[in-house]
């Protein structure tokens, strides 16, 4: 049908494309700066981290506390052996060469009874820690679906779908890994080097001391090591939804890829963000043996040292030798959790990447927020269904060039049907993306019966205005639950009176199971023609009062399209209709036909007038009869 040149597109070709300029994120193209959307690092808030954590945490405050108290008495059982020792060689073994058993029987019950309440308590503290960590990564998955959804077109056409995948899997169980293991971990290290040192402290204030000041080049050790490991993990965590990404990118597109022989270069492609992942995998694993060698050689000799120091005052007699074993046992205690601290800090700085990205997404606000101050819109109870829709001075541009729409202004009457033609990238879809109210204009207002579309919510407007676009998109499940996705309450007689106004009443009772069938992933049980129609269905049971038809019938055959045809011309009356069409069939149906160039309409008025007037539109027109007379004397 149009054979002129386009000077853009206003359709969206990739995730970087239909972003407006009033929401360009920093980092925009032509500023050498990088974009965070194509690292995938969103802008976040400082602390935006630690508030998501506490956010989760806080109204499970008292599980935390049972779970804190729990390893609290764990912890005191566990580390109560070594004074038994301590009181074994001092006190008990004496009092036995004197015939008194009670002090060592005593030991021995004291031995016995730590070690029973040390499994008692440990088993609940696994109970209590998995219920707090289990609800609250739940909550944080709901968390992520429900801001997603709510993030507008703008957001999704720059954030790939397999970044939000990775977001609610990937990252969440990094999440989880801290929270049911590492999270003990640390609690058990603390509170053991806590109370070793009180307790080696109250034995002797020399060794106590000692041990102290070996904490200093530990110290050091993990502060080092803890910065070192997080930039490996940021990098692991962005390595890892590249190859979400890309393998999500391959299924999804699997038609094309087997079409044209993707395969070997979806391989070569895969093959390099993999191993991109595994050399970041092995960067961490690199950084935790430097980290666990350094550490452990710290301890040997520290040990070595105190216990060398200890046994030379026992010879002379300043120190008891039940106090050097339990002070020995103590700091063997000590140092055995340096590897376990290791492997927390592995799991935490891991955690901390993946929190950071998805504090990153929860922190995006949508370019269309719901209004402050919601109006209404007015009542039209016993008035005609559709209702005006106006441009007034409206201007728009997606980031990646200029303005679409440089200065447009348009009144559509209530119950009009208008036909949109024009170029590819001479502002149809855009058009109709504003109207949706996909996009806010980056000036001007688009009013519906008077009211500037930011001031509706988000449902009220959705009842409203109904887009029906060139994608007939299908979940999986049933017809029936397809054609009622906007009237989740309509009864199967309201559905199947859609459909056969839509005239897919036929092609449905046919299908194995009729309007129970399942279409499954993406309607690919059913014909791409059948899927626009069932779409054409879901939108007719919605009854709004604007429906936008972005190229809606282009998957359908010339029968088909002449059967929805016909059937439109009844269930529009009355409606106000925006219709964008590549086929003149589809303009056949309308009241008045715009034609667009570089975002002004350049004509308006009935079809057979400007057929007429043989301006643009009657040479798009002559041309389309061309080439179907010409299809159809070929066939």
């Amino acid at each position: 049908m149009d054979t002129s040149q386009s000077r853009s597109t206003d359709a969206p070709q990739g995730a970087s494309a239909d972003v407006p300029q009033s929401t360009r994120p920093e980092g925009p193209e032509g500023t050498g700066a990088p974009d965070p959307f194509a690292d995938d690092v969103l802008p976040t808030p400082k602390g935006a981290s630690r508030r998501l954590l506490a956010t989760l945490l806080r109204p499970r405050r008292r599980g935390v506390a049972l779970a804190a108290l729990l390893l609290c008495l764990q912890q005191a059982a566990v580390q109560a052996g070594p004074l038994l020792v301590a009181f074994a060689l001092d006190r008990a073994l004496p009092a036995l060469r004197d015939g008194g058993y009670g002090p060592l029987v005593a030991v021995a019950a004291g031995y016995l009874l730590c070690a029973l309440a040390a499994g008692w308590f440990q088993h609940g503290f696994v109970l209590a820690a998995a219920r707090v960590t289990q609800r609250a990564l739940l909550e944080l998955r709901a968390r992520i679906q429900r801001h997603a959804q709510r993030l507008d077109v703008d957001f999704h056409d720059r954030y790939t779908s397999g970044r939000l995948v990775s977001r609610a899997t990937t990252d969440v169980e990094s999440l989880r890994e801290l929270l049911d293991e590492g999270l003990q971990e640390l609690l058990t290290v603390v509170l053991s080097t806590v109370y070793i040192l009180v307790t080696l402290l109250w034995l002797d204030v020399g060794l106590g001391a000692a041990a102290v000041a070996s904490f200093v080049p530990l110290g050091l050790l993990v502060r080092n090591y803890r910065r070192r490991v997080l930039r490996v993990h940021r990098r692991r965590s962005t390595a890892m939804a590249r190859v979400v990404v890309a393998f999500a990118e391959t299924m999804n597109g699997i038609r094309p890829v087997q079409t044209f022989r993707r395969e070997r270069a979806n391989d070569a492609r895969f093959a390099e963000l993999n191993g991109r992942h595994r050399r970041t995998n092995g960067d961490g694993l690199l950084e935790m043996a430097r980290y666990v060698v350094l550490a452990r050689g710290v301890a040997n000799v520290a040990v070595a040292a105190l216990v060398v120091w200890g046994a030379l005052r026992v010879a002379s007699g300043g120190l008891e030798l039940g106090v050097l074993a339990a002070a020995a046992l103590y700091l063997r205690r000590l140092y055995d959790p340096i590897d376990r601290l290791g492997m927390f800090l592995n799991s935490y700085q891991a955690a901390a990447a993946s929190l950071e990205k998805i504090a990153g997404l929860l922190a995006q606000e949508p370019s269309v927020p719901e209004p402050v101050r919601p109006r209404p819109l007015p009542s039209r109870a016993g008035g005609p269904p559709g209702r005006e829709a106006v441009f007034e001075a409206v201007s728009f541009g997606y980031r990646t060039g200029g303005e679409v729409l440089p200065r447009f202004d348009l009144t559509v009457p209530a119950g009009q049907t208008v036909a949109v033609v024009g170029a590819t990238g001479a502002g149809k879809s855009t058009l109709a993306k504003l109207l949706a109210r996909f996009y806010d204009p980056s000036a001007g207002r688009v009013l519906l019966d008077g009211t500037d579309l930011r001031e509706l919510e988000a449902a009220e407007l959705r009842r409203a205005v109904v887009m029906v676009t060139q994608e007939a998109f299908l979940f999986s499940g049933t017809v029936a639950d397809n054609i009622a996705l906007g009237r989740p309450d309509a009864s199967r007689a309201e559905v199947e009176a859609a459909a056969k106004a839509i005239g897919a009443h036929d092609f449905i009772a046919a299908l194995p199971d009729g309007y129970d069938t399942d279409v499954r992933k993406r309607g690919g049980r059913i014909s791409a023609g059948q899927r626009q129609l069932v779409s054409f269905a879901r939108a007719l049971l919605a009854d709004p009062a604007v429906l936008i038809l972005d190229e809606a019938t282009s998957s359908l055959d010339v029968p088909g399209e002449r059967a929805v045809q016909a059937a439109m011309a009844t269930v529009l009356r009355g409606r106000t209709a925006v219709v964008i069409a590549h086929r003149l069939s589809t303009v056949e149906i309308a009241d008045r036909v715009l034609v667009m160039a570089d975002g002004r309409v350049v004509e308006d008025g009935p079809p057979a007038e400007l057929v007429a007037a043989d301006g643009r539109f009657a040479r798009l027109d002559r041309a389309w009869r061309d080439s179907l007379s010409r299809s159809l004397s070929g066939a």
